[in-house]
């Protein structure tokens, strides 16, 4: 459910009654991860050896802790050494793959998470994998399958909606992507993703005020985002309110002066008509 916080605090909680127990550390170093809890990782790892070195978790644990550094090879090393103590642990298999990933090694990575499947064909964070380096390579109908097999093992997932949202409106799906998108803040009303990719659509369907109306709940969501802001100028331009755009223009070069070419650009164009190669960048 992408709920971190409650996550920890119950897995902590186990910590507590079992201060010993290996098995249920390794999600406990994905949810650390995934807070960017560093130093407490770290702490984690090293308990982790400590009780089993021969425990496929702990050498899991320190793979967490290395992914999270951004070492990626040696994170590698360790995820591999726990698929070595144990070549059933799906788990592994798929973090390898996502380091791999990381790497832009993409060949070893749909390898790693092919043998996450055929462990556990209801891995769906494998499936999800796949999903994503076929969308990145462009090949959205092998995107758009791998994602709706994700989402089939895990229907409450609103970040795998975002992602099968997004490959159907590549794959010309625009009115079933809107659907699954709306499907995905149903779940969690605090993914703006989501709102954000309907925004994108809205704006390919020349229908700005619905694109603006997204991008709102967006910047409720994430108001130091730059590219939000960024986003609702190039939509207030396409409505006609240049005054209104030129103070998201501003924003958005506030919050993020590395982009200010992007920006100053856009800013400079705001008395030009649209041009089609606007509609990408958004």
């Amino acid at each position: 459910m992408s709920d971190y916080q409650n996550a920890e605090r119950a897995l902590k909680t186990m910590q507590k009654v079992d201060p010993h127990r290996i098995k249920g550390l390794d999600i406990l170093s994905t949810t650390l991860w995934q807070l960017k809890k560093e130093v407490e990782l770290s702490d984690l790892a090293q308990q982790a050896v400590d009780f089993d070195r021969m425990a496929p978790e702990a050498w899991f644990v320190v793979g967490n802790c290395f992914s999270l550094q951004k070492e990626h090879e040696t994170a590698i090393t360790f995820f591999r050494r726990s698929i070595q103590l144990n070549p059933a642990y799906t788990y592994a298999h798929t973090l390898c793959g996502h380091e791999f990933t990381s790497n832009e090694d993409f060949e070893k990575a749909i390898s790693c998470y092919r043998d996450a499947i055929r462990v556990d064909s209801r891995h769906y964070n494998a499936w999800y994998g796949l999903g994503a380096i076929y969308f990145r390579q462009e090949k959205f109908d092998l995107a758009e399958y791998h994602f709706q097999r994700a989402l089939d093992i895990n229907g409450q997932s609103s970040v795998l909606h975002c992602h099968l949202g997004m490959a159907q409106h590549q794959n010309g799906k625009t009115m079933e992507a809107l659907d699954t998108l709306a499907g995905a803040f149903r779940l969690d009303p605090r993914n703006p993703q989501a709102h954000y990719q309907r925004a994108t659509i809205f704006m390919t369907l020349d229908r700005p005020e619905d694109a603006l109306i997204e991008l709102e709940k967006v910047r409720s969501a994430a108001p130091k985002e730059a590219s939000v802001h960024f986003n609702m100028g190039k939509v207030h331009k396409r409505l006609g309110q240049p005054a209104k755009a030129m103070r998201c223009f501003l924003t958005a070069l506030d919050l993020d002066p590395k982009d200010n070419n992007l920006i100053k650009a856009a800013m400079d164009r705001l008395d030009e008509p649209d041009v089609e190669e606007e509609q990408s960048v958004f």
